[in-house]
Parts: structure tokens; C-alpha cells; sequence
């Protein structure tokens, strides 16, 4: 797949934008685990996914981690080149989830297509404005929807995620994906054993009963 696939209004740029992307786009591999963006001091610019998983999330003063979305094939990141808008007044961080391919646009020859193109502007606000639905969907789940609910549809969306019942997750890496201690995670996971919802293995979590689960965040 090349850049062209990532732009539904592809058809209505202009002949010099389509080759200033396809000059410009950069194909990079990062392994899993790798910390591709770490705030706006990076800003290395713009993300198409082609293959593989990316987690945005934010990092408070203590270090507490929680996940406000994640990218997928053919899905696009704006975060990284978050220094070519100046609204942006929030630090966010990338890290590859899987092994993954994408294709990198620089920030300073996208933001010079956004002021150029009011096309490529315009799709630039929407991705945006989705993104930010998103993290006002998650605030709204954090402040307001039971912990025990929450993990229970996270749970249920890594089992999606994976095609499988078996989850390699540690405590510790859910606790960061949802922005809490490990100790309140290992207590509800204990609890959602007890409950016969799940079996929790040697490095991971087995969904036993996904019908509960489903239950419980009704």
C-alpha cells in the first residue's frame, strides 16, 4: 500500500500535492516496544500506519501512564507532528504495541501542504476532531464508569484485539493502559477470578467466561 491509500480525498488534491506526499513519505519500521514519539519536543512528524499497533498516551508528574487511544492499519497520527498546532498544550507519547510498519510525512512539509491546501487542511481538522472525541470518551469512562466495568471492557477488547482468550498482559501494563495502580488491578483481577470470569496465569489472563464479562458493563 503506498501513502495514496491513507487520503480518501486523494482524488481532490492536485497533481503537485500527490507528489509532494509520495516524495515526502518515508517508510519505518520500529519493533515492538519502541518508544516512537515522546511529546512535542520530538515532533518528528505525521504516522501512516500500514501494518502493526501504536498506543498514544500521557504520563502524569508521578509517572502514571493511561491510554488515550490506539492506531491501527491504515489509521494516521497527527500527535506527532503536534508542533505544527499550536493548540496542542498537552504532552502525549506513541509506543509501538507490535512490530510495526508506517509510513512518516516530516512536520514541516505537511504543515506547509495544511497552509497551502484548504483540502488537506480540512481532513487534518476532522482527524483531529475525532482524536479528540476519543479522549473525551475516555475522561468520561474514567470519571464516571466503575473501575470493575472498565477493566472488564478492557479485557474483553484485548481479547478482540488478539483473536484469543489467552491475553499475554502483565498487571503492570494494564495498570498503565488505564491509568492506575497495579495493586487495584491484581485486586479486581482476583476478584473477577473468584467470580470464575477469568483464570489468571503465569504472565497473563485467560477469559473464561466472556458472557460475564459482557454482563457486567451493561
Amino acid at each position: 500500500m503506498d501513502i495514496s491509500g491513507f487520503f480518501p480525498i486523494w482524488d481532490k488534491l492536485s497533481t503537485n500535492e500527490r507528489e509532494t506526499l509520495i516524495n515526502a513519505a518515508q517508510p519505518r519500521f520500529v519493533k515492538k516496544g519502541t518508544l516512537v514519539y515522546g511529546g512535542s519536543a520530538d515532533c518528528v512528524g505525521l504516522f501512516a500506519i500500514r501494518s502493526g499497533q501504536l498506543r498514544a498516551y500521557i504520563l502524569s508528574d508521578e509517572g502514571r501512564e493511561v491510554t488515550i487511544y490506539r492506531l491501527f492499519e491504515r489509521d494516521i497520527c497527527l500527535f506527532s507532528a503536534s508542533c505544527m498546532m499550536s493548540s496542542i498544550q498537552f504532552e502525549i507519547s506513541i509506543e509501538a504495541e507490535k512490530d510495526t510498519e508506517l509510513w512518516l510525512i516530516p512536520t514541516a512539509i505537511y504543515k506547509t501542504l495544511m497552509e497551502s491546501s484548504s483540502v488537506i487542511a480540512n481532513y487534518t481538522n476532522e482527524i483531529m476532531a475525532s482524536r479528540f472525541s476519543e479522549v473525551m470518551w475516555l475522561i468520561e469512562q474514567i470519571m464516571w464508569k466503575s473501575f470493575d466495568k472498565r477493566l472488564a471492557a478492557f479485557l474483553l477488547e484485548e481479547g478482540t484485539l488478539e483473536e484469543s482468550k489467552a491475553l499475554k498482559i502483565t498487571h503492570e501494563k494494564i495498570a498503565n493502559h488505564m491509568g492506575t495502580a497495579r495493586e487495584v488491578v491484581t485486586r479486581m483481577l482476583n476478584y473477577f477470578q473468584s467470580e470464575d470470569m477469568i483464570a489468571l496465569t503465569r504472565g497473563g489472563i485467560e477469559i473464561k467466561n466472556r458472557k460475564k464479562l459482557e454482563n457486567l458493563i451493561k
